[in-house]
């Protein structure tokens, strides 16, 4: 791949040992609400002071409600035309960094919080890049993740599908306003247990573990259809293809121990 040129732009002045703790937690509740709870949470046990979060997919959306905390933001991810556009257009964010996710600089355990918003099923070296995040996390910070499961019926769709494909159903599927199409990557870190042995060989902590439907086909002005399609490919596939969730939104938590493999 021929190398890009970094961008920096400084915006508005606003600007895990899948140690499942005996009780990992799953619910129907809305993940935003979540995130943004957990965010808070964080805010207080550090006792009032200023949390440091990284967006990683900033340009594909991805927000937190911290209220009070009053966080610096920093947004990050790949130099795309239609990423570019979202993320210039963000006003929370406090800087932004585009370039290829393996170049971007992230500075060892610099925030208190990294969202990772469907980010991982759309680039190269998903493992890498979450190497590299977890790096910037402090001890005991907060990794949030949402991906698009390559192991969900839809996930099947998305990433089979030639990609001039989806850029011609694109307009018709998706629901108005919604960045892309984006590239359909899905490593094999990509799934729900794939993400669970990332935690387990890191030494991270899953704490929270939701599924839920929300690609965009599936949201769009022909759901009916998309669902009645993701349903034959479940069948075809003898259910090892879920139709019934296409999301994996995880909390996770970096240890404070130090005895914890140290990334």
């Amino acid at each position: 791949m021929k190398p890009r040129r970094a961008k920096y732009v400084a915006c508005r002045n606003q600007m895990t040992t899948l140690c499942f703790m005996p009780e990992v937690q799953w619910s129907p509740v809305d993940e935003d609400d979540v995130f943004s709870q957990r965010v808070r949470e964080q805010w207080t046990e550090q006792l009032g002071r200023r949390l440091d979060i990284l967006i990683a997919g900033c340009g594909g959306g991805g927000t937190l409600d911290a209220r009070r905390g009053d966080p610096l933001v920093t947004g990050v991810d790949e130099d795309l035309p239609p990423l570019r556009a979202h993320t210039v257009s963000r006003q929370d964010l406090d800087a932004y960094y585009l370039d290829d996710m393996r170049a971007v600089p992230i500075a060892p355990r610099s925030y208190d919080v990294i969202y990772v918003s469907f980010l991982l099923e759309r680039i190269h070296n998903a493992e890498l890049v979450l190497d590299r995040l977890i790096a910037g996390l402090r001890p005991g910070g907060l990794l949030l993740v949402r991906a698009r499961d390559r192991r969900s019926a839809y996930g099947f769709c998305d990433r089979m599908a030639p990609s001039w494909l989806r850029g011609l159903l694109w307009k018709a599927l998706a629901p108005a306003g919604t960045v892309g199409p984006l590239p359909a990557v899905y490593e094999p870190l990509v799934s729900r247990e794939g993400i669970q042995t990332y935690c387990l060989m890191r030494g991270l902590m899953i704490a929270e573990d939701y599924t839920k439907t929300s690609g965009p086909a599936r949201r769009g002005p022909h759901a009916g259809l998309v669902k009645t399609a993701c349903g034959i490919v479940s069948a075809l596939s003898g259910d090892r293809l879920t139709d019934k969730a296409d999301e994996i939104s995880m909390v996770i938590r970096k240890p404070q121990n130090h005895f914890a493999r140290l990334i």
